[in-house]
């Protein structure tokens, strides 16, 4: 096997262990969680794209994943934020009973 197809065999893992996660939980916190991991997942396969692709001295796999973080960096501050929002508000974090966002 060589070493981007152990890469990628890696990534498809993290990514399928994101997705069973993300799909199963009912733990707001938990969702987020998962959706990290596949965004991490990601990453990988950018990461090992650009070192093992045609041309690996351009920056560019390295230019994507810094803007892959940065997204979820983002979405991690506005998905704790609404977490939080509707914490205090229903006081639970489970996603059933967060299904109104009505005042």
């Amino acid at each position: 096997m060589s070493p981007l197809q152990i890469c990628l065999l890696i990534s498809s893992l993290l990514f399928c262990v994101g997705l069973i996660g993300a799909l199963s939980r009912s733990n707001a916190i938990l969702v987020l969680l998962g959706i990290e991991l596949m965004l991490n997942a990601a990453n990988l396969n950018f990461i090992a794209f650009w070192r093992y692709g045609p041309n690996p001295e351009l920056g560019t796999g390295v230019i994507f994943v810094l803007f892959s973080i940065a997204v979820a960096a983002a979405e991690a501050a506005v998905g704790l934020a609404l977490v939080i929002a509707i914490s205090r508000h229903r006081k639970t974090v489970r996603l059933q009973e967060a299904n109104t966002l009505k005042g």
